[in-house]
């Protein structure tokens, strides 16, 4: 890799008191979304600061924080985890058909407990534990 060297001179009697060189990239960059994933993913950590998952990968704490936005939002899709487990479901098949029994459904994770109708549709309890995989 070429190295450059750049002499700067003030003028004499100038009000230049101070230089400062800026190092890395400047300007607007393109990230690839694998790699804008991982950083959110990162950022997403338990006991992780944004701020200082921002520094140190040459960021502001703002873009990242539009970054996660658009993640909950699903912007941004996150690389798996290694623990693929999030909840145990267990299907049973009814013995009877039954007209709203008042029976519940309970998803209980990280000490939040949702209960919803026995007759939910299948793509509404999906909206739900997405929503709380999230959270």
């Amino acid at each position: 890799m070429e190295q450059t060297v750049q002499h700067l001179l003030a003028a004499s009697g100038s009000n230049t008191s101070r230089l400062e060189v800026l190092e890395g990239p400047t300007g607007r960059r393109s990230w690839p979304d694998e790699v804008k994933a991982a950083i959110v993913a990162e950022s997403f950590e338990p006991g992780v600061k944004v701020s200082a998952v921002a520094r140190r990968h040459g960021l502001t704490p703002q873009h990242l924080t539009s970054w996660r936005r658009a993640a909950r939002d699903g912007q941004v899709v996150l690389p798996a985890t290694d623990d693929s487990t999030f909840a145990s479901i267990l299907v049973e098949e009814a013995q009877e058909p039954r007209a709203s029994s008042g029976e519940t459904i309970s998803i209980e994770t990280g000490g939040i407990v949702v209960r919803v109708p026995l007759e939910i549709s299948a793509p509404r309890l999906g909206d739900i534990v997405r929503t709380l995989r999230l959270t």
